[in-house]
């Protein structure tokens, strides 16, 4: 009973740590989900699961909830239409959802790291998080994108249109910077969606390692008064 509750407590002081693991984890399922229609039913049933705990880590930020009620929302409808009429139209819409979804998680998370003077575990937690948000939101985006241009990505493997696991690795290495990818785009939308993230990704570090270095400054300050 005792270690029930302290596993309830712990997971409500964390919720970043719970999001950040789950979306890690996905990483590695997904590969396994996208090629069986049993894989592609559990792909959704996961993905409900991320946009709960995307809905839950808001309520931690300084921004409202309601934007993200209103987003998750549609984003759940649209995904389960889709899969029940077989229409990809229908997921590319609930998709658009998503990415804004995790957009505004993401800020949300910012948000909440920034609003005091000290770096508490769930704020690291929160810092990976929203690396791996802002990963899901790009690589939602270019899938939208490549529903609405098709061929706007190329890569060694055949046909127009790039699975998840391939927009979601092309995602990761534009954000990390790395570039390390097979993934190319050549459309001008997907290039200007490319161009974004990896601006995305410079600021966000650039953004980290500032408040890393400023709560130093801040620190130190205090100190010698």
């Amino acid at each position: 009973m005792y270690s029930r509750l302290r596993w309830i407590v712990m997971a409500r002081k964390h919720p970043s740590a719970w999001l950040l693991a789950v979306q890690l984890l996905g990483v590695l399922l997904y590969p396994a989900m996208e090629h069986t229609p049993a894989g592609r039913a559990l792909f959704g049933v996961f993905g409900m699961v991320v946009l709960g705990l995307a809905v839950w880590v808001v309520r931690r930020s300084p921004l409202g909830i309601w934007l993200a009620l209103t987003l998750a929302i549609p984003a759940v409808v649209f995904s389960i239409a889709g899969a029940l009429l077989e229409r990809y139209s229908l997921i590319a819409v609930s998709q658009a959802f998503e990415c804004l979804l995790y957009f505004y998680t993401s800020c949300s998370l910012i948000a909440y790291m920034l609003q005091d003077h000290k770096v508490t575990r769930d704020e690291l937690f929160a810092a990976g998080a929203t690396f791996t948000l802002l990963a899901w939101a790009f690589a939602f985006a270019y899938s939208v994108c490549q529903h609405f241009y098709p061929g706007s990505f190329v890569a060694t493997s055949e046909g127009d249109f790039r699975s998840w696991v391939e927009l979601l690795y092309l995602s990761f290495s534009l954000l990390s910077g790395v570039g390390l990818s097979d993934v190319v785009p050549v459309h001008p939308q997907a290039r200007g969606l490319v161009m974004l993230e990896q601006f995305a990704g410079v600021m966000y570090v650039a953004l980290v390692v500032s408040r890393l270095v400023g709560l130093t400054i801040y620190k130190a300050g205090k100190t010698e008064r």
